[in-house]
């Protein structure tokens, strides 16, 4: 499989997930659901919480594969 990038935004904050990188550990399901669900297309909708929410779970993925960027105003 290739490595994928994808990029989800709320307007304010934009989510990146690059699957190479990812180790599955779930840290982000678990954490924000809202946020982060494997059981839906696509699988982050970064309107689920309020973008301090998303950055506070982004950082705590162990692996790197989730990372985030303000969006300029």
């Amino acid at each position: 499989m290739k490595d994928v990038k994808k990029e989800y935004s709320n307007g304010e904050v934009t989510v990146v997930w690059q699957s190479g990188l990812c180790t599955h550990s779930a840290n982000c399901v678990r954490g924000l659901p809202r946020v982060f669900n494997t059981r839906k297309s696509p699988w982050v909708n970064a309107e689920g919480a309020s973008t301090e929410e998303i950055k506070a779970q982004v950082d705590k993925c162990p692996s790197g594969a989730l990372s985030y960027y303000m969006n300029k105003k």
